[in-house]
């Protein structure tokens, strides 16, 4: 069965999400451990499911360098297929990205290449755009540069708040990522080779 180990910082609701496409027996890969780089309420939703878990708390590590070899040696013990960043509010170290790669992605609340960053949503509201979106990339050693496997559109209303654009962008990418490992499970997408 083809392995999943997601990463993540905070509530882990688009996780969740994968967790419940992953139970269903028709669904073609697993969640088999999440990890997170500080104590993290989503780890509760693992926990739910049965799924192992572990933290990496970046602020136990001299630098990010040290932290990345902990967070390799976690991830090697998992052995995982795919890695995924759901909502994992930190750069991998370059030494995590080029053992793991291609075989990381990550979701992103904009639609890339516009407003990369962890202020996606903040910076397309303060740009006055009138549409945002969801992507899902193939993590490389830039800020949100790698391939784009997955994205959609989403409209910006008048009265948008951070909050709620953000409430609004997230079941969009939800949805994308599920459907990306989906088709990264089923070799419908070489992440060698994306486009």
């Amino acid at each position: 069965m083809f392995s999943v180990v997601v990463l993540i910082s905070g509530s882990g609701s688009n996780m969740r999400a994968l967790l419940e496409a992953a139970s269903d027996p028709d669904y073609p890969a697993r969640i088999v451990a999440v990890g997170a780089d500080r104590p993290a309420d989503g780890l509760e939703h693992a926990a739910d499911f049965g799924i192992p878990s572990f933290d990496v708390p970046f602020t136990a590590y001299a630098s990010r360098e040290e932290w990345g070899e902990e967070l390799a040696k976690q991830l090697r013990a998992w052995s995982p297929d795919l890695v995924v960043l759901s909502g994992l509010m930190r750069l991998l170290p370059a030494a995590v990205v080029e053992e793991f790669g291609p075989n990381i992605v990550n979701t992103h609340p904009a639609f890339l290449p516009e407003f990369p960053g962890a202020h996606g949503v903040r910076d397309a509201l303060a740009a006055g755009a009138e549409r945002t979106g969801a992507s899902v990339i193939v993590v490389d050693d830039g800020v949100d540069t790698g391939p784009i496997l997955a994205q959609e559109r989403v409209e910006i209303a008048p009265d948008d708040t951070e909050s709620s654009l953000h409430d609004r962008i997230k079941p969009v990418e939800r949805r994308l990522l599920i459907d990306v490992v989906r088709r990264v499970a089923t070799g419908d997408i070489d992440l060698t080779n994306p486009a």
